[in-house]
């Protein structure tokens, strides 16, 4: 009697823990939204001929323009995430990755927010910074070279790491009004990649993301 006790012990503990295995939620990977090879899964907006893909890198060189993710990956909708590109910006240069935002024709997007990517521009505002919200001043990376330029969002948390430092840790408040940005604020969204104007020449590769709980 013990003994079938001590087996039917064993197996209700087995089943438990098959049971809460069960349970847990699948661990987040890391997706790829860049082939390396072309622009699927992207669509640019006004002037597409910004956009092109040279050393397996998406070059942005031209008038302005945006190149919006509208791939398959969580249909193109994210609201907790981590995503991280690598990026070389060249002397001058202006660019911004666009989260929570939408595709739009023309213009600078209107929804969600800008994480600027900018070492040299005479815009004074640097890379990381939340445009119009938290603008950083000191260029925390270099032109020419390759750094990476990491954005977390998490419930109303934002984070911008570069070169895994972190440069912004904010708290959107719960009321949201910037001025001249009605429509900047948290929600869900797709990413883009912002072509500034003709003079900047910007390149991204590896760009990844990590969809949150």
């Amino acid at each position: 009697m013990k003994k079938m006790m001590l087996v039917f012990l064993i197996i209700s503990a087995i089943l438990g823990c098959q049971a809460q295995q069960k349970q847990e939620a699948p661990k987040q990977e890391w997706v790829s939204l860049f082939n390396g090879e072309n622009l699927d899964g992207w669509t640019a907006s006004e002037n597409q001929g910004t956009f092109t893909v040279e050393n397996g890198a998406i070059k942005v060189h031209g008038k302005r323009s945006h190149l919006f993710y509208t791939g398959q990956v969580n249909n193109a909708n994210f609201k907790n995430f981590e995503f991280k590109a690598d990026v070389m910006t060249t002397p001058g240069s202006n660019s911004g990755i666009y989260f929570h935002t939408e595709y739009q024709q023309d213009g600078w997007p209107n929804k969600g927010y800008e994480s600027q990517v900018n070492n040299s521009h005479s815009d004074w505002k640097r890379s990381a910074s939340l445009y119009d919200v938290v603008n950083i001043k000191e260029a925390p990376a270099q032109d020419n070279e390759w750094y990476t330029h990491e954005i977390i969002v998490n419930g109303k948390k934002i984070v911008v790491k570069i070169n895994d430092n972190v440069i912004v840790d904010y708290t959107e408040p719960d009321s949201v009004n910037y001025e001249g940005w009605p429509e900047r604020k948290l929600s869900s969204g797709t990413f883009a990649l912002q072509g500034h104007d003709p003079n900047s020449i910007v390149y991204f590769k590896n760009i990844m993301v990590k969809p949150l709980p």
